[in-house]
């Protein structure tokens, strides 16, 4: 998914020009990669709080510059609620390109409804696929994971076209019993060993 984001050219950096720009309601930006210089740009920080909302990875730029970027990498203030600045780098759309999406479970787990808990071991995943074709997430489907059961990267979801760049034994997401059910059921056969043991020891005794 990918959508236009308007942008002007900026001439001052450093820390106290960005400061400056935000206080403006301007989010700065870099734009690099193919080979050519970096740009130094930005845009309004409504424009790229949408871009980040609707969840795009590649935006078509206008403006003071015209190409498809990529959204690389987002810096965000000390809690996490405002963007500070974005680093773009330019793609083509049939591009190859790496980039990291998270997991997303979908479905109901049977073993969830017997008591298991379903843990997410991995919550990211890197995945290679073209610029135009990048997913928001990527969908573990947990509709037949029962406890003990696990998903692995080779059980994901995937689009056509899209690689995960993991070992395919890698596991994402497990159902197990909870610690102290997972306990019990393990000492379900004790009373039995325990009422054997004085037995064998009286036949020992009485041998003697």
């Amino acid at each position: 998914m990918s959508e236009s984001l308007e942008v002007v050219a900026r001439h001052a950096t450093g820390s106290h020009a960005s400061r400056r720009l935000r206080r403006q309601g301007l989010i700065p930006i870099v734009l690099y990669g193919h080979g050519e210089k970096c740009v130094d740009l930005a845009a309004h920080r409504e424009a790229v709080e949408a871009v980040i909302r609707h969840g795009s990875r590649v935006v078509e730029l206008k403006g003071a510059v015209k190409t498809s970027a990529l959204v690389r990498e987002l810096q965000w203030d000390t809690f996490g609620n405002e963007p500070l600045h974005v680093d773009l780098i330019r793609v083509n759309a049939s591009e190859r390109v790496k980039v990291r999406v998270p997991v997303d479970l979908k479905g109901e787990c049977p073993g969830q409804r017997e008591g298991g808990v379903v843990t997410v071991l991995v919550h990211e995943v890197d995945l290679e696929c073209t610029a135009d074709a990048i997913p928001e997430r990527i969908h573990a489907l947990v509709g037949r994971l029962g406890i003990g059961g696990t998903i692995k990267v080779r059980d994901l979801d995937l689009p056509k076209g899209v690689r995960v760049l993991a070992d395919d034994d890698e596991t994402l997401v497990s159902c197990a019993l909870p610690s102290k059910k997972a306990e019990e059921a393990a000492v379900v056969a004790e009373p039995e060993l325990i009422g054997r043991k004085p037995t064998e020891e009286g036949a020992a005794a009485e041998t003697e």
